[in-house]
């Protein structure tokens, strides 16, 4: 009787993990297609014919981040809308680049953990657990050649507190892990979040949520 046990276990354990990521290719590539006329939807994107994929499909070139917005940092997305190779691989990455005091803002991927490597310079890096969890804050000061994870779907951020400017890259375990920037998506949704909802929500007077959803948020990934 133990042993069934053990096996339902494994057997739950096994399948909580392969819902949390992309499902698995059933073929070598399946190169997006962005012509849908007469396709079928699935789960990513339709797949160009094999026979018409060529090496370009499967390469992009990344140039260093444009920083000079508000929040001095600039996150250059390589998913699968950017690299078509992509699709149904389960992976993907970004570089994201930092000018001094630059800030890449609180934000989710509510579909995919990230594995950070910062390539140049020091940053500060955290992330806040879920609400079962207490809400715990995570947090470690990176320095070059140091890697840190975010678990999926968690807030998290990363601050350039050196001098100079700082790179990093990011992988993540999903073809299209989506970004929720939390003041964006709080402040800057459309249509608006009632001012009402949120000053409870904020426990602050409304006048201040009015103020907030009056101010330009920067949306720094491309």
């Amino acid at each position: 009787m133990k042993s069934v046990y053990f096996l339902v276990s494994i057997l739950a354990l096994t399948s909580s993990i392969v819902s949390a990521y992309d499902p698995s290719p059933l073929q070598d590539f399946c190169v997006a297609l962005n012509d849908t006329k007469n396709a079928v939807f699935v789960n990513g994107k339709v797949c160009k014919d094999p026979k018409a994929v060529k090496a370009e499909d499967f390469f992009r070139h990344v140039e260093a981040g444009n920083t000079s917005n508000p929040l001095g940092a600039q996150v250059s997305q390589v998913f699968v809308d950017q690299l078509a190779g992509l699709n149904t691989l389960g992976i993907s990455m970004a570089r994201i680049d930092f000018a001094p005091k630059g800030l890449n803002a609180p934000h989710t991927h509510p579909r995919a953990t990230e594995i950070l490597f910062v390539v140049e310079g020091t940053l500060y890096v955290g992330f806040v657990s879920s609400n079962q969890d207490g809400n715990r804050f995570f947090t470690k000061v990176l320095n070059k050649g140091d890697v840190f994870v975010f678990p999926i779907g968690l807030i998290h951020f990363q601050l350039n507190v050196g001098y100079g400017n700082a790179v990093a890259i990011a992988a993540l375990s999903s073809q299209n892990p989506g970004t929720v920037t939390i003041a964006n998506a709080l402040f800057k949704s459309n249509p608006s979040i009632s001012s009402e909802l949120l000053s409870k929500a904020f426990q602050v007077d409304k006048s201040i949520i009015d103020y907030l959803q009056k101010q330009f948020w920067t949306d720094n990934n491309h």
